[in-house]
């Protein structure tokens, strides 16, 4: 035993020693020469062309491009076709060989010594992702080129369509402010990690036609991308809204075909049109696919070999509906080329491919940019993110989105996301990583994120600092432990970071959401106490006196204004934020950035009230208004005990983790990311006359505060029913069903309990509380299951589903 720990650690110091002599895992690029033996072959020029130009911006070192091997004592990486690269010395062809085949885009790599990288397409494309992942894998500073000595690599792409959306209008949070130069860049990065398409929007979408950060207009725009596109050897995408308002009249049809036929003309490149039956637009199966027959026949004149993919996303599916899509799917016309999946698609993917012929190809469409009230929301998020944060905050979800991926990944060809700025950047990375190769680590393909982008030395440092991101959103705000030690982690980063490190976009994008979540947690800690106060205050009134115990509870309540927590984290977010629109072109307030509301603008809402102060404030100036010392008092009891259920009775917020175990899911978030079919938590107060809204805030029903209770509840999507029980009730008892129905969309619902209907459908978005009178047979058991479904007049059975906030059932005396 004593001679195997001494020859251990004389292995120890040996390893110590030589990594202190100089014999590192890395070999010396820093004076090598490109060899490119097909000098005309322009895709595999611009591979070079990426390979020099990343190298010059991190090191200032200048490779020179040869076309013949001048020395054989120089540093060479050599790129090239491998099917083509007949001049390549024996040992290294055979090397090349003895490594697994590659297919479409794919591509090897190897070090047949410490002076030769050798990256062999399997065809130009599969070159530039070759050498995209030898710049992912270096360590490139100032003045030095490093290459690991282990890069020995063969391989190709799982999936053949492997993209993201980037459209120019002004609802992004950011692309809307980005130049050609910027768009070039941000392409150039995706395709450095693997990806082949790019999905870009027409100048008329459900949006406004320009914006005060647009550098140019959009049909300018649309035509540089494609350009871009088609300069990288990427396959470009184009979403295509039916925006009209009739497709079945001549002049109508005439007029929506001549603005296509200018669009169509304008790309230099278009490989796939991807039309929504809806959202926007609503057309019938049979109205929109005699439609894209004509579109077809203009998109060929100018793109011949162009497919046209259709979704069937659409707000109010009936039966019918799908019925009728699916019909005309099947008859798979010669313009079509498959089947889109994304958001609001009532019908789960399995089910999907069941009601398709196998021969259709599917596309996946993620959501990977919204965090709530979309495709994949943050599971059991805190309502005080919701709040601040909003729907589309910087959100870096790396464990989330590899789990989705691949959850759903194997039913289809790939995905092109759905993205709406630069709030999900990370996500795009890791998506496309799994496109890639789902097997890939998620933390490897951080740790690539953070070495190219932000710099070798904050590989680990970022690569961790973006998992701990992901740890914030889990599980309660007031109690997540983990949420201040992130703020250190990014802070300890930035204390020693240079220049060029605390100016990149993408390390500011991190920091300002660890420097965000660490204020708002201190601020929810502090008003949460701060309310509290308040209710002992006013506790006491019945001997400080109502108007005495109101006053000072309105003055400890405006602590919260007055005396902050933490300014210096609140001033840091500001400064953030306006470095971040002048380098990514982020959008994270409306006044000052031009953002649009709901999007992406959460600096606008990092003191919005974490607790009930509004509601509570709102009620004190109604109390304080009444004519008497006793109805002050009155008044003042029933506010404070407004979600008391009485003795016997019961009270459940469906905004709160405790009570979802009334809730019975057929599924788990695992079993069911998209939640379709099983619950989920919602936001939301719900506006009378709004269909829906899209930021959360203390207002509903008419204009007035309402509780923060209100602001979040349990969700079931279209048909799937919402499912509560109680037990433990008295069986000889009677009780009184109060429910308080608040939420994002005006569903119009219907409830039955233990069997018997409670109450037939009512539209929801009028009124906030009902109460009903339950019948003695329906708790005679000790037991009853409450169960909502949604309907709708117009058969778009289900709608947008059922919604609960609040449950009170009170014991009848």
């Amino acid at each position: 035993m004593f001679m195997q720990k001494k020859i251990t650690f004389g292995i120890f110091v040996l390893s110590l020693f030589l990594s202190l002599a100089g014999f590192s895992q890395t070999a010396d690029f820093s004076k090598a020469a490109i060899l490119l033996q097909e000098k005309h072959n322009t895709q595999l020029q611009k591979a070079v062309q990426v390979l020099e130009e990343e190298i010059q911006t991190r090191t200032n070192l200048s490779l020179p491009l040869v076309y013949k091997s001048a020395s054989e004592s120089n540093p060479m990486i050599i790129i090239g076709v491998e099917e083509r690269m007949e001049k390549l010395p024996e040992n290294v062809k055979s090397t090349l060989h003895q490594m697994p085949a590659t297919g479409k885009d794919g591509y090897k790599i190897v070090l047949p010594d410490n002076k030769t990288v050798v990256i062999a397409g399997h065809d130009e494309r599969g070159a530039l992702y070759g050498v995209g992942r030898l710049l992912r894998k270096m360590e490139l500073k100032k003045g030095a080129a490093l290459v690991p000595n282990d890069l020995n690599i063969s391989s190709t792409p799982v999936y053949p369509i492997r993209g993201h959306q980037l459209g120019y209008r002004p609802k992004t949070n950011a692309y809307d402010a980005w130049s050609v130069a910027q768009y070039d860049r941000y392409i150039r990065d995706l395709v450095l990690f693997g990806v082949n398409s790019i999905e870009i929007m027409p100048p008329r979408t459900d949006d406004d036609e320009t914006s005060v950060n647009m550098k140019m207009p959009a049909i300018k725009m649309i035509a540089e991308q494609s350009r871009i596109c088609k300069e990288y050897g990427l396959d470009m995408w184009m979403w295509y809204p039916n925006m009209g308002s009739d497709y079945t009249t001549p002049d109508s049809i005439k007029s929506e075909l001549s603005e296509r036929e200018k669009i169509f003309s304008t790309v230099p490149k278009l490989d796939a049109l991807f039309v929504p039956a809806g959202d926007p637009g609503d057309l019938e199966p049979d109205v929109l696919f005699t439609w894209l027959e004509s579109v077809a026949k203009v998109l060929h004149k100018y793109h011949p070999n162009a497919k046209i993919w259709v979704s069937p996303q659409v707000f109010k599916p009936s039966k019918e509906w799908y019925a009728r899509f699916y019909e005309h799917v099947n008859r798979q016309y010669s313009w079509f080329g498959g089947i889109v999946y994304g958001p609001w698609i009532k019908t789960p993917l399995p089910e999907v491919k069941k009601l398709i012929n196998p021969s259709i190809p599917i596309r996946l469409y993620p959501d990977i940019t919204h965090s709530y009230s979309s495709q994949y929301p943050v599971p059991d998020w805190d309502i005080a993110f919701a709040m601040t944060l909003g729907r589309e905050c910087i959100n870096p979800r790396p464990e989330d989105e590899k789990y989705i991926h691949n959850f759903y990944a194997g039913l289809a060809q790939g995905s092109i996301s759905y993205s709406e700025g630069t709030n999900d950047d990370v996500n795009k990375f890791v998506w496309s990583g799994q496109d890639w190769d789902p097997s890939t680590p998620v933390l490897e393909t951080l740790r690539d994120y953070a070495r190219f982008f932000i710099g070798p030395d904050y590989t680990e440092g970022v690569a961790q600092g973006l998992l701990a991101l992901e740890r914030n959103f889990r599980g309660p705000l007031l109690s997540n432990e983990h949420v201040q030690g992130t703020l250190q982690q990014w802070q300890s980063m930035e204390k020693g970071a240079p220049d060029y490190v605390l100016s990149n976009p993408r390390f500011q994008s991190g920091l300002i959401r660890a420097y965000f979540d660490g204020y708002t947690q201190r601020r929810l800690v502090y008003e949460t106490s701060l309310e509290r106060e308040s209710r002992n205050i006013l506790e006491r009134a019945g001997v400080t006196g109502s108007k005495s115990a109101i006053a000072e509870a309105r003055n400890n309540l405006a602590l919260a204004r007055e005396k902050q927590v933490s300014p210096e984290l609140k001033q840091r977010c500001y400064a953030l934020a306006d470095s971040l629109f002048r380098s990514f072109g982020a959008q994270l307030t409306v006044e000052k950035h031009h953002a649009m509301p709901g999007r992406g603008n959460f600096i606008d809402n990092i003191d919005i009230p974490l607790n009930d102060a509004l509601w509570i404030l709102d009620q004190l100036n109604l109390i304080e208004k009444l004519n008497s010392e006793p109805e002050r008092l009155a008044a003042i009891e029933k506010m404070l005990h407004r979600t008391d259920p009485g003795p016997g009775g019961f009270y459940d917020n469906f905004g709160n983790p405790a009570a979802m175990k009334r809730v019975k899911a057929q599924k788990t978030w695992k079993e069911d990311p998209g939640s379709l079919e099983s619950p989920r938590e919602s936001f939301g107060v719900g506006l009378s006359g709004v269909d829906w809204v899209h930021e959360i805030v203390a207002k509903g029903f008419e204009g007035q505060t309402t509780p923060l209770a209100w602001m979040n509840q349990i969700n079931t999507l279209y048909d799937t029913p919402l499912k509560i029980e109680y037990d433990n009730l008295d069986p000889n008892g009677s009780y009184t069903l109060k429910i308080a129905y608040t939420g994002r969309f005006r569903s119009r619902m219907k409830l039955v309990a233990n069997g018997v209907l409670i109450h037939d459908y009512i539209r929801m978005g009028t009124q906030p509380l009902y109460e009903f009178q339950l019948p003695k047979e329906v708790t005679r058991i000790g037991k009853v299951l409450f169960i909502w479904s949604c309907g709708d007049d117009d058969k778009g059975e289900g709608e947008r589903g059922s919604q609960v906030a609040e449950i009170w059932l009170i014991k009848n005396k």
